[in-house]
């Protein structure tokens, strides 16, 4: 289990890395996919942290939090879509804005410290 939540806090701390250099560099588009990314790991990292399990997909992390972690649920549903928009359409800083601060909600809720 110690492991798994070592990777896990690694592989947020890279992906945050990631996007605050994007979003520095003013590459916005891939600077949201690596705050989702760190904002997905951070979930996975509490559920596994309160109950040993990992989510397989999107799908799986978010109805684990709506059904047991409604804060993060509600806070993190909303930005999924601006996300998967960067797929397709340019995203602008303000949207950017709004995951990086998402980061920092999630990790009081979730009392993490890195």
């Amino acid at each position: 289990m110690a492991e798994i939540s070592s990777d896990l806090l690694k592989n947020f701390e890279e992906f945050l890395e990631s996007a605050d250099r994007d979003f520095k560099e003013q590459k916005y588009n891939p600077s949201i996919s690596s705050y989702f990314k760190a904002i997905a790991i951070l979930c996975d990292y509490f559920i596994y942290r309160e109950r040993g399990l990992l989510p397989k997909n999107n799908k799986e992390r978010f109805l684990f939090l709506e059904l047991h972690y409604l804060d993060a649920y509600h806070l993190i549903s909303p930005l999924f879509k601006e996300y998967t928009d960067s797929y397709n359409v340019r995203i602008h800083k303000e949207q950017v804005v709004r995951l990086r601060d998402c980061v920092e909600k999630l990790k009081r809720i979730f009392k993490i410290e890195k």
